[in-house]
């Protein structure tokens, strides 16, 4: 089951105004949807949604809802980050069953950059995808995907195919898809000199045209 557990509260006022008077009241406003009932809006309290989110086990993960006796298991679909304080300003949660198959992004780390000989040579990681879709229950939606970066040399492309998952997991996306290469270093490009720049830089006078007319005037 959710290792996370959000206390909520439902919210009476609702639009912009009522998101500012819930934040104002040390609350993050919220809102639950899915399922075959109406959205609800909601709110927890920012100390718990801090907490929450920064285990780094909140968005796109199970987690357990509680309203009063009541709890019920959710999806933390989206939270909205202040551009400037970088603090949680609002979330949306999606109504699931545990048992009920659904589609989520999962994100994707790369380990052992410094076993990989393309990197080590000069290449760079080239990231393509930093998440990938996936088709599993609610109750088994990986933590991450992890690609092993060791032995890889420039010019090596992982695709979705190549990532491992757990059991009872698909992916929702074509396993031909680019995740990442490693592409080689920048070459800096050298530009051929015109004929009278390369004599100059060598120390040597161009020599002068003679003219095809033979004689004086």
């Amino acid at each position: 089951m959710a290792e996370i557990v959000l206390n909520v509260e439902v919210r009476e006022r609702t639009g912009t105004g009522g998101a500012r008077v819930t934040r104002r009241e040390g609350m993050v406003p919220g809102v639950l949807y899915g399922g075959d009932k109406d959205p609800v809006s909601i709110a927890v309290k920012a100390n718990e949604f801090r907490k929450a989110l920064y285990t780094g086990k909140l968005l796109g993960h199970l987690v357990t809802l509680k309203y009063g006796k009541e709890t019920q298991p959710v999806i933390a679909k989206a939270v909205d980050m202040h551009p400037v304080t970088d603090q949680p300003v609002h979330f949306d949660l999606y109504r699931v069953d545990v048992h009920q198959q659904i589609k989520i992004n999962v994100p994707v780390h790369f380990n052992h950059q410094d076993e990989a000989p393309g990197i080590k040579r000069g290449g760079t990681l080239n990231v393509v995808l930093h998440d990938v879709p996936v088709s599993c229950t609610a109750d088994h939606i990986p933590e991450d995907l992890v690609v092993d970066l060791t032995g890889l040399d420039i010019g090596a492309t992982i695709r979705v195919a190549d990532l491992k998952l757990p059991a009872n997991v698909e992916f929702a996306i074509d396993g031909e898809t680019v995740v990442a290469t490693i592409a080689g270093a920048m070459t800096e490009v050298v530009e051929e000199p015109a004929e009278g720049e390369a004599a100059a830089e060598a120390g040597v006078e161009p020599a002068e045209e003679t003219s095809s007319e033979g004689g004086e005037e």
